[in-house]
Formats: structure tokens, C-alpha cells, sequence
């Protein structure tokens, strides 16, 4: 078998090549019963291209393992039949498979197995590309091929010629011509083509006249010489076109104000399409955002008009890209039809500028697309744009979203104000369903779009140039992919193949052709055209036919000197056909130079990984094929470092007198040596008060100019050495008694010359010479190692010794490629590293240990994550490290379940919800296991709470009161936690009586089980209920009450039981803080009086003492605003606290405390539930902050940090903003029993305004007067202390009447109110039924003031007033 091969010098592929003999016994072995076949096969195992015989294990199982994947590509059928053998193949080549191989070729095997293992031996050598070197590209035939050409949609400027490029190469040069329409194109017969020397480019010229449109079509290049012809791509030439804008009239568009609107562009069709865009008639451009904007159609689109759109006219503008030209249509105007025929500017920014405008606000609906769904279709690496647009009023919002998953976060991309969705480079995996929201605060709907993408043909595998050696096999292969399937055909040399004259040495096999026996006759060029509806792909490919004997690239006798001890490379570029193959010798004698110290790529340089003396020497490269051998010959030499053992000193030198610093080297005689000297790292210029010798510097006559560092540079042509030290100049005359405490002390020059000696398994001996200490004597010295496979480029800490020596024995771990460095360390501090050490590997050993910190624990309801931490380099102990994992169910005790894996992780999924497993991780690498590892008990994941209940309810809850101060509450855990425990829910009511009052709710860790509480009155009970939480919800619940002061008699009606709602339920936001406290530890709540309205829900985080859990209380009325607050005490450092939150549905009012100094600045950090994180820099005295673009019903985590310092950062908050529209209650105004009552009451009023009538008219008092002048009784003193207060909603009870726990009047016969029938706002009646006590005569307006009715508005006045 025969290959053509061109190896260069630059080639780092490493790939060992096994020694064999010349006279091989199973090469001889070979020889029949075809001898020149078998000549050749054993000419190439002669030469020891990895012999597949006896001499097959001194080859690398890596290179074999590659030459058998290489195998399987080059035939269908071997693959088959390696599918068959995979389950029982490692992954190396064993002699046990390679038996197999040989008993396939000694017997009389099928033709197919034959055919599968001569491939299989072709895989041996690969074809590369013919070199550059200009001889060789000369000498060599080569059939054509393209290099140049014109894209297949080639559109032309009218104005200029028309030119069509088509470029090829070859030997000898290839004659061009062209098809037009699949039609031979004759360019002699038109004076106006003309073909551009040795090129097959086409020029057409217009300059005598002409229309382009008439050579518009499809064009083909043919490239052709004796060996084949290449085809290039099928050229479709058109021209560009920029047709004028039909002339038309606009009538005005006349439309309501707060109407939706569309205005048609309709361009005329161009060639390219033109860029469309809006301006007014005067060129000035059409403002748009979000209310108005241009679609991907051209089309202008206004949401809602306004009354200010009037103010200019619209005109569309198209620009074509070839005539750089602008056509404007004619303009549109707007008559906008409004209530408020005044435009006040000042309504553009008012909060509701659409009802002070009057105009009606709309849900939204869609513009463009139409309807609830629509579908798309877009091809593979092409941009997808989606785009909805939606009128309203307001105008509407628009999300984007995926059905199943998320947008890609990395290709996805938001344009024109959110209403387009542009995902770039599309893939098979962005297919699916797509869909947009448009909202504003009268509601939203969706549109889907269902996105199929399709693909035009792309590469798997396109076919390459085949360059063969006569007698040699080998195989063409083109595989495309596409949806639909695209189809091949195969052609050679421009005509199909079936057309063409048989070949018995080619055989077609779909997608790939297989040449047997190949020979001169055999070249030619093949194309591969693959196609669907969406387009198509042409390749061109070759096969030539060499027969070439070595021959050497490079210069003969070259010369190469290295330094002692470093690494160095030999290069031997070759080519041949077939591949030769290379071997290197030393001295003229001795075997092939391969392993140990040397290294021998691919490619042929032979790499000398450590220099040594006995290197030195001839080293020959011999490349040999059954043409021949090559060789040529390289000679190193080993040269001596460069070194100054005498290096310059720090000196102290009074003004005016004489220094010389000292600079003795040692190099190898043969090389050049050239001393040079640096001052504070510059070149030093040489005055005439300086002298500079061969082994010093010498400054006569010292000045405070001359001070400074020295540096001493000894270089020759390969290497170079230098030394550094400082010089004082004194001022004074006064000579320092003592010199050294006169010296500047520094950090110690780094160590050098590291040397490793004594290699053993597990130790090596590390020697160093010492830096200078520079006058501060060296304490220790710090060992660090690198190692090149985990962690690379990372030094760590090995050991530490005395600064008095300068060698030490280091213990090593297995299997770790170490290199090592040197830091010395003194008073001062520590130098810089020293230069790293030659590298040592030490052989490998099984796993010592087992991954730590292994878990368990459930991501999901029917998985488990398996997780650990790795391994590092230093206890891998080995190659191909890798974990066993073991599991088994705790109860059951089955067999155990294992996988091997390679990383950190492991998922078992289809498990029980929250059961307990054994788990094992052991560690184990090529040379074996690690110990037996410990059993750690992990946990499948949790339910959701509708179908498993989680957890049952606490046990054994107890409520005590020592006083009637202090109620004491104690629980046990739950007996069946159902999941892990992550705290507890206590919500608790006061009571008195039918008399409730405002719930509270605290949170506890898991580990706490005891609660105290201050009474807030002597009077009132409590009812508690409690509640365990894991990461699903919270569980069943437990209710106790207070005991009953021993006065109390049973009340007759129980208060209503507490609602099983979690927390957050009504709006309200929890907020705790994270710091973990010990798990003994108490909660105190501290009653705190609310500070906001009613109608706002505050949770306060309150923190007692360091050694009291935090507790998060929370208030729950009900309501549509959420504030959220975290309460804490100011800290002694800088810090940031107390941040509130006030929501509304589209907005956020922030607040917080700092004691940071003035003018510093902030970040606002908040992410939406998409997790969208956005960020907004603020400044200290700019408080409050509004957030003005969150989106009604999401949930926010928001927190404040220092904008210099980021980890100084506030408590992370949740806060969920209100739902813009919501009708998830009936309208009770449709209820027949509210309809009669309404009735009943408007009779009773009707009745008693007539009695007040007939009262009046005989001059009557009406009672209600006195009723009115009761003087109100004192305040409830224990509104001060934090009590209870029943009081009326204005602070103003009636003589007489009963206060509630929630500070509000209740009617002791009936609990009922009309407040507690309407939709929101305060009531208009009295408890007690009376309407008219809220109405006086006008005289009475101050006493009442703060009440929602006027004396304008009032009944009785306007009864007053028929009068």
C-alpha cells in the first residue's frame, strides 16, 4: 500500500512510530500468492510505519486506536462490521483484537473483510497537500481546480460593465470556458465579452452601447486541462432595478383621537429591496417609540393617535443600494377628530394623560400579525424576526416568550420598543412555538407564531482533493445535511456519472465513491452537487496520481548549538509518494531514536527533551519508500550556560569618590561573550568618569546623579545572565561606622540554577544557589510546584525550609508532571520567583483516597443529584481519573446500582418523592481503585403539595402562660417532615370576646421549637396556629388558644378560625434575615405600631439581641398596594438597612438608610421572574428612586449596594407588583339580595327625608342634633403603649360605643356592615344604620371635617333648599 505524504517542520502531532526489523519473519511471511501487491505491503512494514506484526506493541495504543478510527471512515462496511465488535473492543488496540485482524488476513476470508483491511492499512499514511516549495510545485501534475468565483445570486449595477469572476489553478494551466442557461456560451461571436488572460473571468462591456438585461441568466465556469475539469458554482446574474413611485393623490386621513392607525407604504419592488424609512415633506424625521413606529413592512403604525400627531405630515422614503438614490412618496396628512381641541402640552406628561384628554382607554388588539396565531418559516443560519404590534389605551406593552423554555439568553435580541424579536443564527433547536403579550391596565391578549425552520444543504463532510500512489486505494466522500434531505449527485468532470465510460476500479456507494488499485488513468476531477427545494451545494474534488521518491526540504548539514540542559528540536522536512517513512540515528549507528529523552512527531523533527553533554553528535534523518530513501544530516552542539559567579554589590560611596562594581562571568569559550550594563534599566552611557572592562565598572569621581540600580548584562548569541545592585551616593562627608546598618535593606534577590537530582518514585532532591539577601539575611525559603494536566499555569505551596540551606529532598505524589520554583523570604518580605526547574513525571499508583463533601439531594420529585468535590492533581494518583458512583435505597437494602463518571455530578433519575439512599463515590484511576469509600445518606426531591401532603403538622404544641405578661409556646418536629425542613409558620390572633383583631404571622428556623411573646393587654386571648415549611409549602397545621384568665367566662360565639393562607397570601412580603444563629435560640416578637395606611400591608424584619433569631412579622389586611420594609438596626460599620418598598402595577417607590458620607452613590439592583437583571445608579440624596419599567403581577428580588464597593450590600427583598386588571370576583352589584337591600335602605331614606320635611316645615327639631352635640369621650390611654385600639376609623368613637381589637367601630348586635359589602374606599352608613348623622346644617362643616360628604353633596341640604 502507498501514500503520497508532505511532512513540514512545524507539525506538532505527536504519534510514536514503532521500531522494526529489516528482515522481518512476518513480512516474509506475506510474500505470496500476489508478489507485487504484497512487495509493496511489506516495503512499507519494512520501513516501520507501526508494523502490524511482531513489532506492532512497541507501537503507542493511542496511534493505533487513531489509524482504526481513520479505518472506519474510509469504509461502510467495516464500519458494520466494527458496530458488531464495539461491546467487547477497549478503547486501545489489544493484541487480543489485533489477533483477530491477523486471522482476517492469513485465511481465506469474504472479498469484503479484504477489502475492509487493505483500507484499514491505508488509514497507515495520510495525503496532505503537495508542499509549497516552488521546484516541486513545478515538477508536479496536478489536475485544476477553483480558487476564485463569483457569489450565486450576483446582482450588477446598470451603470457599470459587467464583470463574472472564475479563477483556477492547475499543471499545466486549465483553459476556461462558459455555459449560459445550460447552453454552450460562445464569447467570440459578442463583441462585448471578452475573457481576462490566464483567467476565465468575464467582462462585458456597455461603453458602445447595450442593455444589461439582456444577459441576464445563469452562467457556469469550466476550468480544463488534460488531467480533469472543475466546475464552479451555477452563477445567476441579474440586474439591479430602482423602479419610480407611482404617482398617486392621499386624501387627508381622518381619524378619532385615540384610534388606532396604519400607514401604507406599498414601495414599488426593487432589486435588491430598497431600505424603507419615514420623514415628514420638510425631510425632518418622524419621531417613533412605542406608541408610533415603523414595521418590517415599511408600514408606519400608531397605537392610539394623539392630537399632536396633526402637526406634521408623513411621507415614506425608499433608498435603493446600487443608485444610491431616494424616491419619497407622496405625503399623508392627519385630521385627528378630539373632544379637547386645544393641544396644552402640558398633558403630554400628566400620569394620565389619556382621561384628562378625554379619551377612552381600550384593552389592546393586534395590528400586525392578525388573529390569535400565525406561522413562520425560516432556513438554518438565517436571522428570525418576529414581530407584534398592538393598539390601546394606554399604549400597550409587549413581552416575548417561548412555550417550553426559555429565549436564547445568547442569540436573542429585542428591537423597535420590544415589538420585535430578532434571534440571530438560527438553529433546528429554535424551532417551536413563540408568543407575545400585549398589556396595559385594561388587560392583554397573546398572539402565537409557530416557527418552522428549514435548512438548505450544509457539509458534514465535503469531499477533498485524493492524491494518490499508483496501486493505492482510497475513497471520496460527501455528506451533506438539510430538511428537507437534500439529494447527491455525483459528476466527473463536469458530466454525470452515470454518462461517463465505465471504471472497474471505482464503485459508487451513495455518498462516497471508493477507488481500488488506482493508476495513472485514474485522474480526474469529480464534483459533488447536493440540493433541496432551499438551494444547493457544489463541490469540486480531484484525483491525482503521483509516484514520487523521497526527497529532503530542508538545507543538508545544518548546524544547531543549544545551551546545556534546555530543550531543542531537530526538523527534517521530507516528501514522497508513497508516504515515507522517517527514522533518525545518532553518530551513523545504533537503533531508531524514539522514547526515553527523545520524541519523534509526526511530522519528522526529533525533540531532545533535556540537553545533555553525551547529546553532542551527527544525528541523520533517513526517509525511505519503494522509490528509494533520503537522507540528510544535522549536527548539534551542546554549549556551556552563561554565568556571572561574581556578581556586582550594593554600595555606599561618599560624593566625589571612586566605585567600581564587579561583573565576572563564565561562558563556554566557543561563543561570543558581550557585557553590557543597564542603569535603572536603561542603557548606561559610558562617560569619560566611567571605565568599563571586560569583568567591571568603574566610576572615578561619583555624583548624586550616579545613583542608582546597576545592572550587569553577559550575553552571547544563545543565552545571556545578568546581576543587579544598587548605589548610594552620600551627600555628606560623615563615612558610616557601620556599613551594613547604613545599607538599605531589601526583599532578597530571587534563587537560580535550580537542579533536580536523586529522582526516585515518590521523592526527588531540589538543589538552588541564593539570591542576594540585600543586608537582610534570609529566614526560609518557600518550595512551589505546577503541574501541567488539572491545573496548568497554577502554582502551589509543596513545603518550607531555613534560609541556611540550599537543598532539600522533596516527597511527591504519584503520576504528577511536577516542576518546581523557589522563594526566599526575609524580614523585608519575599522574592520573586525563581526561574521554574526541568520538568519530572513520577509513575502512577491507584487512588489513596475518595472525593469529599459527597451529597445527595433531590433537584426534582423523581430525581437525585449525586455531587462531589473533585480531586486535584497531587491525589489523582494516576490517568483517566474518574468516580464509581454507588447507590441503593436506605430501607430496601437492594443490590447496589453503580455508573463510572468523569466529572463532578451524577443524576439518578425515576426515584421515589423524598426517600433516604446509601451513596458511595470511589475514586479510581488506570492503575486501579482507590480505598473503600465511606456510605453518606442522601434524599430523592420533594412533591408539590397537591399530591403529597408535606409535612404533617409540629407535635405536642403547648401553650403556656407563666403571668399575664408572657405567653410561652413550645412544639416538637413533625413526625412526618415529608422533605427537608426549612422553618416554621406561627400565625396568632387576639380575641375578645366576637371582638378579632389583626393577625400576625413569624418565621422560625427549623431547629427552633420555642416562641415567647408579650401580652399587649391583660384582657384579650390568642389564638396561635402552627405550621412546618419545607421547600414545597407548608403543611398541616395545628391550632391552639391562650388559656382564659380565670374572670373570663366562655364566650358564646368562637372568633372565626384562621384561614390556612401562607404568607404573602394578601400581598404582604416576607423578609428575614439570612444570618444563621444558633439553633437554641428564641424569637421575640416586639409589637410594633403600624406607621402607613390601612390599605398597605407592612413586614417588618426586627432583630433583638445577637443571640436572638431574627423573626419576620407580618400584617395582613386587605389590599392592593405592598410595601415591603426591612427593619434593622443601624450598624457601627458601613452599611445599608431599612430598605422599604411601595409598589404599584407598572412602578416602585425605594427607599433605605446608609451612613455612608454625602454624595456617595448607589446601584439599584432588581430581577424580574424572567430573570432579567437590571441595574440603576443612583446618588445618596436622590431618594426616593422610582422604578418605571416593571411589568403588573411579576415578582421582584431586589437589593442596594455601594456602587464603589459591591460587597457592601443591603438584605435581598421579594416584592411582587399588583395586577394591572382583575376580575376574579363576581360583581356583588348583580346580586338580587344586594339589589334588595339596596332598595330596602333607599325606601327608609325616602321616609325619613319626608319626616324631616313635615318636621321642618312646622319648625320641628330634628334629634339627631343631640345626638350629634355628645361630647366624645377621652382617648383610650392605651394607644400609647402599643395596646389594641378600638376606636373608630377616624378616631372619633361615640359616646357609648364599643371599640375591636382592629380599630374599628363593630355593631354589637350584628357583625355585618355595609363597608363590608363594597369594592374598596370607606363606607357612606353607620354602623348602627343611621345615614343622616353624617350630615349637619352647614353650620356644623368644621366639627365633621375629614368626612367624605360636603354640604354642596348632602340630601338634607338640598331637601333644605326645595324649601
Amino acid at each position: 500500500m502507498r501514500r503520497l505524504a508532505a511532512r513540514g517542520a512545524a507539525g506538532d502531532a505527536e504519534e510514536a512510530a514503532a521500531p522494526a526489523s529489516e528482515d522481518s519473519s512476518d513480512c516474509v511471511q506475506c510474500r505470496s500468492p500476489s508478489p507485487r501487491r504484497l512487495i509493496d505491503l511489506c516495503a512499507i512494514w519494512d520501513t516501520g510505519v507501526s508494523l502490524p506484526f511482531a513489532d506492532w506493541k512497541g507501537a503507542s495504543s493511542g496511534v493505533a486506536s487513531r489509524r482504526l478510527n481513520e479505518a472506519e471512515k474510509l469504509s461502510s462496511l467495516w464500519e458494520a462490521h466494527l458496530e458488531q465488535q464495539e461491546a467487547a473492543k477497549p478503547q486501545g488496540l489489544g493484541s487480543r483484537e489485533w489477533g483477530l485482524v491477523l486471522r482476517m488476513a492469513r485465511q481465506q476470508a469474504p472479498p469484503w473483510v479484504n477489502a475492509a483491511f487493505l483500507l484499514f492499512l491505508l488509514s497507515l499514511g495520510g495525503a496532505i497537500e503537495i508542499p509549497m516549495d516552488p521546484s516541486i510545485q513545478n515538477e508536479l501534475t496536478q489536475p485544476p481546480t477553483i480558487t476564485k468565483q463569483s457569489v450565486k445570486d450576483h446582482i450588477v449595477d446598470p451603470r457599470d460593465n459587467i464583470l463574472i469572476e472564475c479563477e483556477a489553478k492547475g499543471n499545466p494551466a486549465p483553459s476556461f470556458h462558459w455555459t449560459r442557461n445550460s447552453r454552450f456560451f460562445n464569447i467570440a461571436k459578442d463583441p462585448r465579452v471578452s475573457m481576462r488572460r490566464r483567467s476565465g473571468t468575464l467582462v462585458i462591456d456597455f461603453r458602445s452601447g447595450g442593455r444589461p438585461e439582456e444577459y441576464e441568466g445563469e452562467y457556469q465556469c469550466f476550468a480544463r486541462n488534460k488531467f480533469g475539469t472543475a466546475l464552479s458554482n451555477r452563477i445567476r446574474l441579474q440586474v439591479s432595478k430602482s423602479p419610480l413611485w407611482p404617482k398617486e393623490n392621499l386624501d387627508p386621513v381622518v381619524v378619532q383621537e385615540g384610534a388606532p392607525l396604519t400607514l401604507q407604504c406599498n414601495p414599488p419592488p426593487g432589486l435588491p429591496s430598497p431600505v424603507i424609512f419615514w420623514m415628514s415633506s420638510s425631510m425632518e424625521p418622524i419621531t417613533q417609540d412605542k406608541r408610533v413606529s415603523q414595521g418590517h413592512n415599511g408600514d408606519l403604525y400608531f397605537s392610539n393617535v394623539m392630537l399632536q400627531d396633526m402637526q406634521t405630515d408623513y411621507s415614506c422614503n425608499a433608498r435603493f443600494h446600487f443608485t444610491h438614490t431616494i424616491q419619497q412618496k407622496n405625503p399623508f396628512t392627519l385630521k385627528v377628530l378630539t373632544n379637547h381641541p386645544y393641544n396644552d402640552s402640558s398633558l403630554r406628561n400628566h400620569p394620565d394623560m389619556y382621561s384628562a384628554r378625554g379619551v377612552a382607554e381600550r384593552t389592546p388588539s393586534f395590528m400586525y400579525p392578525q388573529g390569535t396565531s400565525s406561522s413562520q418559516m425560516v432556513l438554518r443560519g438565517m436571522d428570525l424576526l418576529l414581530e407584534c404590534i398592538a393598539s390601546g389605551v394606554p399604549t400597550p406593552d409587549i413581552a416575548w416568550y417561548k412555550k417550553g423554555g426559555d429565549l436564547p439568553s445568547d442569540k436573542a435580541k429585542f428591537e423597535n420598543f420590544n415589538k420585535a424579536l430578532r434571534i440571530t443564527n438560527v438553529s433546528e433547536e429554535d424551532s417551536g412555538e413563540y408568543f407575545c403579550l400585549a398589556s396595559n391596565k385594561m388587560g392583554s391578549i397573546r398572539h402565537t407564531i409557530s416557527v418552522r425552520v428549514k435548512a438548505a444543504p450544509y457539509w458534514l463532510d465535503e469531499p477533498k482533493n485524493l492524491i494518490l500512489a499508483p496501486g493505492e486505494d482510497g475513497r471520496l466522500v460527501c455528506r451533506a445535511n438539510g430538511n428537507p434531505k437534500p439529494t447527491v449527485q455525483w459528476m466527473v468532470n463536469g458530466e454525470p456519472l452515470q454518462s461517463a465510460p465505465p471504471n472497474p476500479n471505482r464503485e459508487v456507494a451513495g455518498d462516497t465513491i471508493i477507488f481500488r488499485d488506482t493508476q495513472i488513468s485514474s485522474r480526474a476531477v469529480y464534483q459533488c452537487n447536493t440540493s433541496n427545494e432551499h438551494g444547493y451545494l457544489l463541490a469540486n474534488a480531484f484525483v491525482s496520481v503521483l509516484d514520487v521518491p523521497p526527497r529532503m526540504l530542508s538545507p543538508r548539514n545544518q548546524l544547531i548549538r543549544v545551551i546545556l540542559y534546555n530543550r531543542t528540536r531537530l526538523d527534517c522536512p521530507f516528501f514522497g509518494s508513497p508516504i515515507p517513512t522517517l527514522r533518525w540515528f545518532k553518530n551513523g549507528q545504533g537503533s531508531n531514536l524514539d522514547g526515553g529523552n527523545y520524541h519523534v512527531y509526526e511530522n519528522g523533527s526529533l525533540e531532545i527533551k533535556m540537553i545533555r553533554k553525551e547529546d553532542q553528535g551527527i544525528y541523520t534523518c533517513v526517509a525511505t519508500n519503494i522509490l528509494g530513501k533520503a537522507e540528510n544530516q544535522v549536527r548539534l552542539e551542546v554549549k556551556d550556560p552563561t554565568r556571572i559567579y561574581r556578581m556586582p554589590e550594593d554600595q555606599v560611596a561618599k560624593r566625589g569618590t571612586t566605585v567600581q562594581l564587579e561583573c565576572r562571568v563564565k561562558h563556554d569559550p566557543s561563543l561570543k561573550l558581550t557585557v553590557s550594563w543597564l542603569k535603572d534599566d536603561e542603557p548606561l552611557y559610558i562617560g569619560n568618569r566611567m571605565k568599563k572592562e571586560d569583568d567591571s565598572l568603574t566610576i572615578f569621581g561619583v555624583a548624586e546623579r550616579d545613583q542608582g540600580s546597576y545592572t550587569c548584562v553577559a550575553s552571547t548569541e544563545l543565552d545571556q545572565d545578568l546581576a543587579k545592585a544598587h548605589l548610594t551616593v552620600l551627600a555628606d562627608q560623615a563615612t558610616p561606622t557601620n556599613r551594613l546598618a547604613a545599607l538599605p535593606k531589601g526583599r532578597p534577590d530571587r534563587p537560580r540554577d535550580l537542579e533536580l537530582t536523586d529522582l526516585a518514585e515518590r521523592s526527588v532532591r531540589l538543589t538552588w544557589i541564593p539570591g542576594d539577601d540585600n543586608n537582610s539575611p534570609i529566614t526560609d525559603y518557600v518550595v512551589q510546584f505546577e503541574e501541567d494536566q488539572f491545573q496548568p499555569g497554577v502554582w502551589h505551596d509543596h513545603s518550607k525550609f531555613p534560609g541556611s540551606v540550599n537543598s532539600a529532598v522533596l516527597q511527591l505524589s504519584p503520576y504528577v508532571n511536577y516542576q518546581f520554583r523557589v522563594i526566599a523570604v526575609n524580614e523585608v518580605g519575599s522574592s520573586h520567583p525563581s526561574l521554574p526547574s526541568e520538568r519530572y513525571r513520577t509513575s502512577g499508583a491507584p487512588p489513596e483516597s475518595n472525593p469529599g463533601d459527597v451529597k445527595g439531594e433531590g433537584t426534582r420529585k423523581n430525581n437525585m443529584e449525586i455531587t462531589w468535590t473533585p480531586m486535584n492533581a497531587t491525589s489523582a494518583f494516576g490517568p483517566n481519573l474518574r468516580y464509581i458512583v454507588k447507590w441503593r435505597r436506605r430501607e430496601t437494602r437492594d443490590t447496589w446500582n453503580n455508573v463510572t463518571v468523569w466529572g463532578s455530578r451524577y443524576v439518578v433519575g425515576q426515584t421515589p418523592v423524598y426517600v433516604p439512599y446509601e451513596i458511595r463515590v470511589q475514586a479510581e484511576n488506570d492503575f486501579g481503585k482507590g480505598p473503600e469509600p465511606d456510605t453518606v445518606i442522601g434524599y430523592s426531591g420533594e412533591d408539590s403539595p397537591p399530591a403529597f401532603p408535606v409535612p404533617s403538622a409540629p407535635r405536642r404544641f403547648r401553650v403556656r402562660q407563666p403571668n399575664l405578661e408572657t405567653i410561652n409556646l413550645e412544639w416538637d418536629h413533625p413526625e412526618h417532615p415529608n422533605g427537608i425542613l426549612i422553618g416554621y409558620t406561627l400565625r396568632y390572633v387576639a380575641f375578645n370576646g366576637t371582638k378579632v383583631g389583626k393577625q400576625m404571622v413569624e418565621n422560625f428556623s427549623p431547629n427552633q421549637t420555642k416562641f415567647s411573646m408579650q401580652r399587649a393587654d391583660p384582657v384579650s386571648r390568642y389564638r396561635f396556629t402552627l405550621s412546618a415549611r419545607t421547600q414545597v409549602g407548608s403543611g398541616e397545621a395545628i391550632t391552639e388558644e391562650s388559656p382564659a384568665p380565670p374572670n373570663e367566662a366562655t364566650p358564646t360565639a368562637a372568633p372565626p378560625t384562621l384561614p390556612p393562607a401562607t404568607v404573602g397570601e394578601m400581598g404582604a412580603v416576607s423578609s428575614t434575615d439570612a444570618t444563621a444563629l444558633p439553633a437554641t435560640s428564641e424569637a421575640t416578637t416586639v409589637p410594633i405600631t403600624p406607621t402607613v395606611a390601612p390599605t398597605t400591608i407592612a413586614t417588618t424584619t426586627v432583630a433583638t439581641t445577637p443571640t436572638t433569631t431574627a423573626a419576620t412579622t407580618t400584617e395582613s389586611p386587605p389590599s392592593t398596594t405592598t410595601r415591603t420594609k426591612i427593619q434593622e438596626s443601624a450598624p457601627d460599620e458601613q452599611s445599608i438597612w431599612n430598605v422599604t418598598v411601595l409598589p404599584n402595577s407598572k412602578w416602585a417607590n425605594i427607599t433605605w438608610k446608609h451612613n455612608f458620607g454625602p454624595g456617595t452613590d448607589f446601584v439599584v439592583e432588581y430581577i424580574d421572574s424572567n430573570h432579567t437583571k437590571k441595574t440603576i445608579p443612583v446618588k445618596a440624596q436622590a431618594q426616593p428612586i422610582q422604578l418605571t419599567d416593571l411589568y403588573p403581577g411579576m415578582t421582584y428580588t431586589l437589593r442596594v449596594y455601594s456602587r464603589d464597593n459591591e460587597g457592601i450590600s443591603s438584605t435581598i427583598i421579594t416584592f411582587m407588583t399588583s395586577t394591572a386588571y382583575t376580575n376574579n370576583q363576581a360583581d356583588i352589584a348583580t346580586q338580587g339580595w344586594f339589589i334588595g337591600l339596596m332598595c330596602a335602605i333607599a325606601l327608609l331614606v325616602l321616609i325619613l327625608l319626608i319626616v324631616c320635611f313635615i318636621k321642618r316645615s312646622r319648625g320641628g327639631k330634628y334629634p339627631v342634633r343631640e345626638k350629634k352635640d355628645v361630647p366624645l369621650g377621652p382617648e383610650d390611654p392605651k394607644e400609647e403603649d402599643g395596646s389594641f385600639d378600638y376606636s373608630d376609623e377616624d378616631n372619633k368613637p361615640l359616646q357609648g360605643s364599643q371599640t375591636s381589637l382592629d380599630g374599628t367601630i363593630k355593631q354589637q348586635e350584628s357583625d355585618d356592615s355595609l363597608v363590608d359589602y363594597g369594592e374598596g374606599g370607606e363606607g357612606q352608613f353607620n354602623e348602627d344604620g343611621s345615614f343622616i348623622g353624617q350630615y349637619t346644617v352647614k353650620k356644623d362643616k368644621e366639627e365633621t371635617e375629614g368626612n367624605e360628604s360636603s354640604e354642596a353633596t348632602s340630601p338634607v341640604n338640598a331637601i333644605y333648599s326645595l324649601a
